[in-house]
């Protein structure tokens, strides 16, 4: 099976996590989670800026960890990631993992969302961690929703996102 073609953008608001996040790696991740071809930014966020997109586009008053937008939800596809460096950090710590398989996780994760997966619904979040955690192994990082310091049959859901 050929890799869907991608045109990426990735950018650094957030420079902390350059050296964890080169070109080829995060396009890697992208591809895994496509099923067809799309044109992205992946963008990394500072806290200040986490919070203003998640206020402005949720009207929450914090940063999240992935905030998925969405331009065109057919192939091809086309959106923008933002990735909040401290929330990622953070919840990699908290849950005991690698702060690169964390972005590996929440790339695969708001790749999904730009493809229709939500996990608002029981069915869909048990569809959407299923496929997560089959991409993201694959990738060679532990299960997400298995990993030390989560919590329940298949972890805690990214209801965040």
């Amino acid at each position: 099976m050929s890799r869907p073609a991608l045109t990426l953008s990735l950018q650094f608001a957030d420079a902390s996590h350059r050296a964890l996040l080169p070109r080829h790696k995060v396009a890697r991740w992208l591809r895994a989670a496509l099923d067809a071809p799309a044109q992205l930014t992946v963008r990394i966020v500072d806290a200040d800026e986490g919070r203003a997109l998640n206020h402005g586009y949720r009207r929450k008053g914090y940063a999240t960890n992935v905030l998925t937008f969405v331009y065109r939800d057919t192939p091809p596809y086309e959106g923008d990631l933002a990735l909040c460096a401290p929330v990622v950090t953070r919840e990699a710590h908290e849950q005991r993992k690698s702060v690169a398989g964390h972005y590996a996780h929440l790339v695969v994760h708001g790749t999904l969302h730009l493809q229709g997966y939500d996990h608002q619904r029981a069915a869909d979040a048990d569809a959407m961690e299923t496929r997560e955690s089959q991409i993201v192994v694959k990738l060679g990082y532990p299960d997400p929703y298995t990993a030390p310091g989560r919590t329940g049959k298949r972890g805690k859901s990214l209801r965040a996102a």
